[in-house]
């Protein structure tokens, strides 16, 4: 199955991002990556940027044991349940499709996420 996901980060992004990418090309070894992209926070108060970007990849794992995956790499960057409120986010992995069928429409929507669709269409 073919998979494309989203990583954020506006705490500790640098060291965050590299982890990010270090363990999805531990797990996925044909993951690609697009390039990191500095945004402005997203529907939060807080007003640390982000670093985003987008991979995909193929695996024979269901969506679910991705999602799986994805977060054990957030709790190993140190993300916390209490660190929404705070608008802390240390790491965020998200699943965006399997397949070719969108599971998260809103942030398909995105413009780092369809920038870095883009890319990785162009660069695969």
């Amino acid at each position: 199955m073919e998979y494309l996901v989203s990583i954020g980060s506006n705490e500790g992004r640098r060291q965050n991002m590299l982890l990010a990418r270090r363990r999805l090309s531990e797990l996925f070894a044909d993951i690609r990556f697009s390039c990191e992209e500095e945004t402005a926070p997203l529907y939060l108060h807080r007003p640390c940027r982000f670093s985003n970007q987008v991979a995909c990849f193929h695996s024979d794992l269901c969506a679910d044991e991705v999602r799986a995956c994805l977060k054990a790499i957030e709790r190993e960057a140190g993300r916390m349940p209490e660190d929404k409120s705070r608008e802390i986010v240390r790491l965020d992995i998200d699943l965006l499709s399997c397949d070719g069928r969108v599971l998260k429409p809103a942030d398909m929507e995105r413009g780092y996420v369809r920038q870095g669709l883009k890319e990785l269409m162009n660069n695969g």
